[in-house]
């Protein structure tokens, strides 16, 4: 498909090569080179990218690809009056339904006028190319219709600049609007999580040295979500330093819930959260909590050998659906606590495999290290000494040399007794099932976290600025309420057919979508290529549509370009004449 445009020729150094096929010259652009062992030669890669015109062979008719590999070079108002013969309209209509039932157009319409499509579109460009790099937009936007006005395709110059225009009160008068539809009357579990991520920009303020759990040493800042467990939703989300810890970063977040107007609430929170002022802080506030403690933690491993051998092979406290065994015991948290605390522990025998295997390969690991450091002037760390007696030899006054170690038997032998086991404690009286049901719920934030990461392309923000930055987590939380609500159509329309689906997950339900397609035809106008198929049927399903919707927003779709046409040649004959 040829753009109606004329353009440059690309100036890439050694990437751009013509070729002339039956009169017409080609421009091809290489991807790279590939070497062919049997052959033994490098060949190149390359893809045509358009052709140029009968007269001069520096100008070229750009094709789709030319949009792929070039996105910038194509000016705004030559962009934006050009769209695909071919436009993947199936994931767009489940996303432009779910933003319609959660009235997110009508909001942001309110708070960001007429950059409210725009906004949305790089929502749902996120969602269906799981990628957020706005050089790369027009090109979604050049195959796809747009919730924009008049389905106006912008440049990555105008997402840039649009980009660094969003203020600090729109992204909170969105998050209290947002927040405002919840019924606060309704007691509900909110879970919070965070995580963090790698950034290499330097001017962006939050983006300091943090402490993740790999990339250890880089700059990274922190990203965090509450869900409603009970609603299944977002609710808001904080973006703050990479320094900071989850742990002391919780007590702002109760806080927001508060002014966000929760107060008939209970917390599910990771094992990561956990400390005496966070607890003390959800008692002063009247919130319950869900939250999962260590093992290995001297709070917990002594009650769990006082009950160990009690619970496990009772089939009263068998727990199936998650193939454990559950009880419950009633005590204080900490020593000046005021409360009792329900503590509900827990024994898999699959997990005391693992935990077992994991054990005993850390002390292989350990005991090996030590071997190949004896003899040397070296003082082993802190690991080393909570699991071995380390010996030395002692030359004068100050130097030493490491001899040999011996295993402490009696602490490895704890350790394995407490494999296999973990502890939930919980501020409300509940059975070890129910607290287990209600930490096990976490599945979906944890999922909407990967989401985020890995299918809405926000590995990275790809942005240098502080303004950019922060449009940017905000367009990536909107997107992780839309792709939220797909997650749960999709899983509880599965859990209505009692059957597992591979193309029920929403990575696979787009890849699928995106095969309804309209054509441009002879009339010039849009119509469906084909039927849905069946297994199309069943994913539209799940979110309360039928092939009947397709069709009838399909021929939508189709009037509103014909009629966006007719205005766009109305106008430039205005504009000649004039």
């Amino acid at each position: 498909m040829y753009l109606t445009l004329k353009l440059p020729v690309p100036s890439s150094e050694g990437k751009i090569t013509k070729k002339t096929i039956n009169g017409t010259m080609y421009v091809y652009y290489e991807l790279g080179r590939e070497y062919n062992r049997e052959k033994k030669y490098t060949s190149a890669k390359r893809v045509c990218i358009g052709k140029t015109i009968p007269d001069n062979e520096d100008v070229m008719v750009p094709n789709e690809k030319f949009m792929k590999y070039f996105p910038h070079l194509v000016l705004p108002e030559e962009a934006e009056n050009h769209r695909s013969s071919c436009l993947r309209i199936g994931a767009y209509l489940v996303i432009r339904k779910i933003i319609s039932e959660y009235r997110l157009d009508v909001m942001l319409a309110r708070i960001l006028g007429k950059d409210a499509g725009l906004f949305l579109d790089l929502a749902a460009y996120s969602i269906i190319t799981e990628n957020n790099a706005g050089q790369y937009y027009p090109e979604y936007a050049f195959n796809h219709p747009l919730l924009t006005e008049n389905m106006k395709i912008y440049s990555d110059t105008k997402v840039s600049d649009f980009l660094k225009n969003t203020t600090v009160d729109q992204r909170s008068e969105f998050l209290n609007k947002w927040n405002e539809k919840r019924d606060h009357r309704e007691k509900i579990y909110i879970s919070y999580d965070s995580t963090n991520k790698t950034s290499q920009a330097g001017e962006i303020d939050i983006v300091e040295i943090g402490h993740p759990k790999v990339d250890v040493n880089k700059p990274i800042f922190n990203y965090s979500v509450a869900y409603d467990r009970n609603n299944q939703e977002p609710l808001f989300y904080e973006s703050y330093p990479g320094s900071i810890v989850d742990i002391s970063q919780l007590q702002y977040a109760l806080e927001k819930a508060k002014a966000y107007g929760y107060r008939h609430v209970g917390f599910i929170l990771d094992r990561g959260y956990f400390s005496k002022g966070n607890i003390h802080y959800m008692d002063a506030n009247g919130y319950e909590f869900v939250l999962m403690v260590k093992g290995m933690k001297n709070l917990v491993s002594e009650l769990i050998l006082q009950v160990s051998g009690t619970f496990e092979n009772n089939r009263a406290n068998s727990i199936r659906a998650y193939k454990t065994s559950g009880t419950t015991v009633k005590r204080k948290l900490y020593e000046p606590d005021e409360k009792d605390r329900y503590f509900h522990i827990y024994y898999s025998d699959s997990r005391k495999t693992a935990e077992r295997e994991q054990l005993e390969s850390k002390i292989d690991r350990l005991s090996k290290k030590l071997k190949e450091c004896m003899g040397m002037d070296i003082c082993p760390g802190r690991e080393f000494q909570k699991y071995f007696d380390l010996i030395y030899w002692h030359e004068g006054m100050e130097d030493q040399k490491f001899m040999f170690a011996s295993e402490k038997v009696d602490v490895i032998d704890r350790e394995i007794k407490l494999c296999g086991y973990f502890v939930i404690i919980t501020s409300e009286e509940m059975t070890a099932k129910e607290a287990l049901e209600l930490y096990k719920s976490r599945d979906t934030s944890e999922k909407l976290f990967r989401g985020d990461k890995s299918y809405i392309g926000a590995r990275s923000e790809r942005v240098h600025s502080n303004e950019a930055f922060d449009t940017k987590i905000f367009v990536e939380f909107v997107a992780s309420i839309i792709r939220c609500r797909m997650y749960i159509s999709l899983k509880n329309e599965m859990a209505r057919n009692e059957s597992k689906q591979n193309f029920m997950t929403v990575p696979a339900a787009i890849r699928e979508l995106e095969k309804i397609e309209l054509i441009r035809g002879g009339d010039n106008e849009y119509h469906l290529d084909h039927s849905v198929t069946a297994t199309q049927k069943a994913i539209l399903k799940a979110f309360e549509m039928t092939s009947k919707n397709v069709i009838d927003q399909a021929r939508e779709i189709s009037s509103d370009l014909s009629r966006i046409e007719a205005e766009e040649i109305e106008k430039e004959a205005v504009r000649k004449m004039a």
